[in-house]
């Protein structure tokens, strides 16, 4: 490859990404790039800074590979350079400091919040998986910087997080109205950085984080995973604000402990408050999507709400999609929600029709099917570990895909609550060191249909 070959090369690179990423991060992380050499072995880049380096050799590695000269170690032939910081002339005129209120004013055009209005603990439905995390975001709210600080939510995908996370920038807002509030997702904030990098303005961003900042919403910490060196800056951030009693409330899709970070970040996130927000039950999505058609001007029936619920267990978002899709329809077609029409979206925003209400004795003939022995036998009083854990699993699968009362779940396995429940928590360890028994477990749902 000659180097004029190598310079096209990396201007169709500069294409490719460029079709297929925001302008935003376009021109936070690949425009201030510059080639300075290249050769048919190797070419040369130079960078605003070490974390544009970080960024795309995180994210286009493998495009690099396609386009680039690529070493015998199976790595891009890419040698960085960090650029010189630029020296300002003395006819320049310094920014003026930014401090007290003067700071929040210059900056308000910088770092906007922006809170979802209709994210409120107003308009939160409440129930017994969410119940916990609710008081304690309110908790929170009433007394920013003096309970569960910092406090940590954690949830699968559109359970509700950022519902909590902006509440609470709400209620403060009107209980509080002289402290200064950044909701923010790690994604933001991690571009508020570069950018103020590529600005030489860092300082400024420093300084609006660590002293104009009286709260702090953080979304989708998650983001954070394998980021060395916007982790440390965060982290700095994190540990300045606390030292001030300044309230800090962070998101995540797992708990801290299972987040690849540092030891010292997770440590950090551990000192206040770690509150799980769990799939909500079938009254609660009942009580969801009738809240949510209510808002639409939408007659759900009861029937009609129970109906969906029961087919939609993983994501409180889908079940809004499903409401605005039934909404539009009514409107277009001029009819009311029938349960044809229900039986019809549902196909098509879950892509197959949803099966029946799963029972226990149907884990219980699949899990007897998977492990072969007798589903008497899973009823039984029998302890060998030939019979315990496959009983212990069809328990774990019980709670974990029927929504009844751990009660009832018991008396349907002739066992009683505490041991519905610590059969689920000893599997839940088990599958997370034994890959067969997750395999096996995986059979299991997949033979149910799940």
């Amino acid at each position: 490859m000659l180097a004029l070959d190598t310079r096209e090369a990396w201007a169709q690179f500069l294409q490719f990404v460029k079709d297929r990423c925001s302008s935003t991060a376009f021109g936070n992380w690949i425009a201030p790039i510059r080639v300075l050499e290249s050769t048919s072995e190797e070419v040369v880049l130079e960078i605003p800074n070490i974390f544009v380096q970080e960024y795309l050799l995180s994210n286009y590695k493998k495009d690099l590979c396609a386009f680039l000269p690529v070493r015998s170690n199976g790595e891009p032939a890419i040698r960085f350079v960090v650029a010189a910081p630029e020296r300002k002339s003395s006819s320049t005129l310094a920014p003026p400091p930014l401090n007290g209120t003067q700071s929040v004013s210059d900056m308000d055009n910088v770092y906007q919040v922006k809170l979802n209005p209709n994210y409120r603990f107003s308009t939160f439905i409440e129930g017994a998986n969410n119940q916990f995390v609710k008081s304690a975001a309110f908790g929170v709210a009433k007394r920013p910087g003096q309970s569960y600080n910092p406090l940590f939510i954690h949830g699968g995908v559109g359970l509700g997080k950022t519902h909590i996370l902006h509440s609470i920038g709400h209620q403060v807002h009107e209980e509080h109205k002289k402290l200064q509030i950044q909701c923010i997702t790690t994604e933001g904030f991690i571009n508020d950085l570069v950018d103020s990098l590529r600005k030489k303005s860092v300082d400024r961003m420093k300084r609006y984080y660590r002293s104009d900042v009286d709260v702090l919403l953080v979304d989708d910490i998650q983001f954070l995973q394998n980021r060395p060196n916007f982790e440390e800056e965060f982290c700095n951030t994190f540990e300045t604000l606390i030292n001030q009693n300044k309230q800090i409330v962070i998101t995540s899709d797992k708990p801290p402990a299972q987040l690849k970070l540092s030891e010292r970040m997770i440590a950090r996130m551990e000192w206040g408050l770690v509150a799980h927000m769990g799939m909500p039950e079938l009254e609660t999505r009942v009580a969801i999507l009738q809240h949510k058609a209510e808002q639409k001007g939408l007659l759900l029936t009861s029937e009609l709400a129970f109906y969906i619920a029961e087919h939609v267990h993983n994501n409180v978002r889908q079940l809004e999609g499903i409401i605005n899709r039934l909404s539009a329809q009514c409107r277009m077609l001029n009819m009311p929600i029938s349960h044809e029409l229900v039986e019809r979206t549902l196909r098509e925003m879950v892509q197959h029709m949803p099966s029946q209400k799963i029972s226990v004795e149907q884990i219980l003939k699949s899990v007897a099917s998977i492990f072969q022995v007798r589903v008497s036998d899973l009823k039984g009083p029998t302890r060998t570990k030939e019979i315990a854990i496959p009983r212990q699993i069809a328990m774990y699968l019980a709670k974990e895909l029927i929504d009844d009362s751990l009660i009832t779940l018991g008396v349907a396995f002739g066992k009683t609550h505490s041991t519905i429940l610590h059969a689920h928590k000893n599997i839940e360890k088990k599958i997370c060191l034994d890959e067969m028994l997750q395999r096996q477990v995986g059979m299991v749902k997949r033979m149910i249909g799940r």
